[in-house]
């Protein structure tokens, strides 16, 4: 990605230690965030240092890498398990974090006795799954991109862009890539209340490379599909079930049913490890409730009342019957095939 004319990953391991954009920061600040052990990875994946499912899963599978690192040769196994389990518990809902974190487990365990070498490869097997992540991404914006028209209006929703993931984005990716080809877009970027990953994070990132866009509230979208304004909707998932329902950001679930009345095509864009493969439907998946305060407070200020209960689920679930179509690495699927053909 393109941040100040350089380019970066959102997170990457360097001399030993896991280096992370610290997306709390952005837009205000730019600063690069380093962990030395899997705990304080942890924190960073609760904290939303790190967020998106992509990049949660490099970043656990890089914090698996840690703890294999620095165990306890006397304790390898049993430390390395614990590890395991505290990251992939950090947050529930993105399949993408476990993936990335057993895969990483798995390799490293093959080569126990030899604990050193095990150490080596965990290391490995961490830059392994983050490379190609990020070779999916960009994938998935050049088959992508052959979806817009010339001159559309996107809709998308929360960030699914180049923080999200390691590099490129999932959903921006193939508004990157229809930028690069000059297709004339414009973008609505939703604000993604409560904790404005739109407006933050989303909109950065389109300033950053120049692309023509604008910042609206979320309960804005019905206008401008009602104004026939939106040509197409993308935005990326947590996790994609066998039967083709997703999990994203909340507010997904009713922007896929407005396009759904709208006659608006609705795609998902997602790399192989948001496909679980283990679930079969969308009410199977875990939903991560947050903290009341994220929705009450802003920075220091209430901004609702105090003494209100406020309800804060993460996510929601969109069934497979309002998604037009997934775009992954191996092409664009309809929902209900998406997880068969990209095991294939």
């Amino acid at each position: 990605m393109q941040i100040n004319g350089q380019n970066y990953r959102s997170v990457w391991f360097e001399d030993g230690r896991l280096k992370i954009i610290d997306q709390n920061k952005i837009p205000f600040e730019f600063e690069i965030r380093e962990y030395g052990n899997y705990m304080e990875v942890v924190q960073a994946i609760k904290d939303m240092t790190v967020r998106g499912a992509p990049a949660i899963g490099a970043a656990g599978a890089f914090g698996l890498a840690l703890a294999a690192l620095y165990a306890p040769e006397e304790k390898f196994r049993s430390y390395l398990r614990s590890a395991r389990d505290e990251l992939i518990l950090s947050r529930p809902t993105a399949v993408d974090l476990s993936i990335g974190v057993n895969y990483v487990y798995e390799s490293t365990l093959k080569f126990i006795p030899d604990i050193e070498h095990a150490r080596q490869v965990a290391v490995l097997a961490a830059n392994e799954f983050a490379n190609k992540s990020e070779a999916d991404c960009l994938q998935i914006g050049n088959i992508g991109a052959e979806l817009i028209e010339p001159g559309s209006r996107i809709l998308t929703h929360c960030n699914a862009g180049a923080l999200a993931t390691v590099d490129h984005g999932t959903a921006l990716s193939v508004i990157r890539q229809a930028h690069k080809q000059g297709k004339n877009i414009f973008v609505y970027v939703d604000e993604t209340r409560p904790r404005f990953q739109g407006a933050l994070l989303t909109a950065f990132e389109l300033e950053q490379e120049g692309i023509p866009h604008a910042i609206i509230t979320d309960s804005a979208a019905g206008f401008y599909f009602q104004k026939k304004e939106i040509d197409i909707v993308i935005t990326g998932a947590d996790r994609i079930c066998l039967n083709g329902d997703i999990a994203n950001k909340i507010g997904t679930y009713e922007k896929a049913v407005m396009a759904w009345v709208h006659k608006v095509p609705f795609y998902i864009a997602a790399p192989r490890s948001t496909f679980d493969f283990s679930c079969a439907k969308g009410e199977d998946i875990p939903i991560e409730v947050r903290s009341e305060d994220e929705i009450k407070i802003i920075g220091d200020t209430y901004v609702a009342n105090p003494s209100s209960t406020a309800l804060n689920p993460a996510f929601d679930i969109t069934p497979a019957h309002y998604i037009s179509g997934i775009i992954t690495p191996k092409g664009v699927f309809t929902a209900s095939e998406a997880a068969l053909k990209v095991q294939l």
